[in-house]
């Protein structure tokens, strides 16, 4: 099955990253995630470390752009299928880097792609 990482997860449950989460488990995606507090959300274990992932489908990002830089290359180095952009982490750089790579870059909502089954 498919995995997906949440790079950016929170324990807030006000944050995206955290109803992303949960409603990834809820449609039964195998789901990971990787933030800068450890933490639990719907049985998902928040890790610190994104080198303790792999075999990744999907990234989906909550990082805005100026806090991805420093993980570009762990995240080329995950080989992920795609990665997606959510709201307020569009970032032409990273998306160019990304291509080159081989790497799927879609600009979209998890929540929406999930709501409207095109996940």
């Amino acid at each position: 099955m498919p995995k997906t990482l949440v790079v950016g997860a929170s324990t807030n449950p006000g944050r995206y990253s955290n109803t992303a989460i949960r409603r990834l488990v809820e449609k039964n995606i195998e789901t990971t995630a990787f933030g800068i507090r450890g933490g639990t959300v719907s049985d998902v274990q928040i890790k610190d470390n994104l080198r303790d992932f792999q075999n990744i489908d999907t990234v989906t990002l909550y990082l805005n752009p100026k806090n991805q830089k420093e993980y570009y290359q762990q995240i080329i180095d995950l080989n992920p299928k795609r990665v997606i952009f959510n709201p307020g982490t569009e970032n032409p750089e990273f998306y160019k880097i990304l291509e080159n790579a081989g790497i799927e870059v879609e600009v979209a909502c998890t929540l929406v792609l999930l709501a409207t089954g095109q996940y």
